[in-house]
């Protein structure tokens, strides 16, 4: 009997898509060794975050499972004390080799789609740790000031909901400050998907509005739309009071825009200004100094870009970042990527690359069962109407059954459950036409 069916059709698809061929070639000998073999045990760990365990303890529940053995190559799992001091053999070379498997994986991914463009969202999320955690450190943590965290970097593609790399780091680095290597090495990995006329843009928040990080993205001939703090120096208020007239975006938004002279950069800046009308005072609400209060209460943002885009598809483009940070909460909640499962820095940074493996491959799955396509939007929304990684589990990957063997051939029984079945042989249908 197995309660996790649906890891058979995901095994298949590993061996169909080339995820296994990919493994063999990029860590075959470089792993860790181990009597488990260190190929086998990644799967099994993405095995487990794909089931929904969040600690290598929750092993335990799968010892028995004959199809987490068949989908890890494994005929007997290690205990969780033998897998963990497997993990924490890593160091950052095998990290690195980890990310290659991933960067391979996406570039195949986003290829796939012919997209025109590639639509890069970048941006930081904390991880409390515990007192002990190696690397970890007090810093950026905004609901646990006091608690030691990691502050790791994610890339995610947006059009293909791929994350196409993640770099872990101390909780007191800052996110736009030490951004500039990751960004390098993440153009790096791009340079094959940007390849003949496609336009690569970037999307992120306020903290990445430094001159270092803008000369990048313009030496690599991207795209960027970075927010941008209302910091005295740019003078930005100036500009807001002297508006000679603010254009529509929607019933709630309006919009002007100038070039900046930023003196200290020794460049000129293309910023739209944007101003929301609420109902209160806030933090972001500058009205008092500006104008009359009878006018109403606005708050006030700000985009610099390089982008031709006027400025309501400007307003559109930049808050299609939204979709980032829910899929930051799915691989929080749903892939453990916020777990801590040992004190090493490194094996931790490891498993984040496992999370992130476990997350995209769940999605190229459903993208290959033919999930349904989304038409195209100034959001730069995904193209595909992805399930949870709650609602996969519930309808397919959870999905009890009996691994029978009539004839010698072995063979999934999921019984009486037709709503079940139909959706296991839609499933392989889908896969069979790929």
């Amino acid at each position: 009997m197995t309660s996790h069916a649906g890891l058979e059709l995901l095994r298949g698809y590993l061996v169909q898509s080339g995820f296994r061929d990919v493994m063999h070639q990029l860590l075959k000998g470089a792993l860790p060794r181990t009597d488990y073999g260190g190929r086998r045990l990644i799967l099994l760990i993405l095995g487990l975050l794909i089931a929904g365990g969040r600690r290598l303890w929750h092993l335990r529940y799968l010892a028995e499972d004959p199809i987490v053995q068949r989908f890890a190559g494994l005929k007997r799992l290690p205990c969780p004390m033998t897998a963990g001091r497997w993990l924490r053999r890593f160091t950052q070379e095998h990290v690195a080799l980890l990310l290659a498997v991933n960067s391979t994986f996406t570039t195949a991914a986003i290829l796939k789609l012919g997209l025109a463009r590639i639509t890069v969202d970048v941006d930081g999320s904390v991880l409390s740790t515990g007192a002990t955690v190696e690397g970890a450190r007090r810093g950026f943590n905004p609901h646990h000031r006091k608690v030691p965290s990691y502050y790791p970097i994610t890339a995610y593609e947006a059009q293909s909901g791929q994350i196409l790399r993640v770099h872990n780091r101390p909780g007191n680095i800052h996110d736009g400050k030490a951004s500039p290597p990751f960004l390098t090495e993440l153009l790096a990995q791009l340079e094959p998907v940007t390849a003949g006329r496609r336009i690569l843009e970037f999307r992120m928040d306020g903290a990445f509005f430094r001159s270092d990080v803008i000369e990048l993205l313009d030496q690599h001939g991207a795209e960027w739309a970075i927010k941008v703090p209302f910091y005295p120096w740019l003078g930005l208020k100036s500009y807001v009071a002297q508006a000679p007239e603010w254009k529509r975006v929607d019933d709630g938004v309006s919009y002007c825009e100038s070039r900046v002279q930023i003196a200290t950069w020794n460049r000129v800046l293309r910023i739209v200004l944007y101003r929301k009308r609420v109902f209160h005072q806030t933090k972001k609400n500058f009205q008092l100094d500006l104008f009359d209060p009878d006018d109403g209460y606005f708050e006030y943002s700000a985009i610099a870009t390089n982008k031709r885009l006027r400025g309501p598809a400007l307003w559109r483009f930049l808050n299609g970042r939204g979709a980032h940070e829910k899929v930051l909460g799915e691989l929080k909640n749903g892939f453990a990527f916020d777990a801590v499962p040992t004190a090493r820095y490194d094996a931790n940074s490891a498993w984040q690359v496992l999370s992130i493996l476990a997350f995209n491959l769940t999605r190229s799955f459903q993208s290959a069962c033919r999930v349904d396509r989304r038409g195209r939007s100034q959001k730069r929304r995904c193209l595909f109407r992805f399930e949870n990684i709650h609602t996969l589990r519930f309808r397919l990957i959870g999905r009890a059954a009996t691994l029978l063997a009539p004839a010698g051939r072995q063979t999934l029984d999921l019984g009486q459950h037709s709503a079940a079945t139909a959706e296991f042989n839609a499933v392989i249908d889908a896969l069979q036409a790929a």
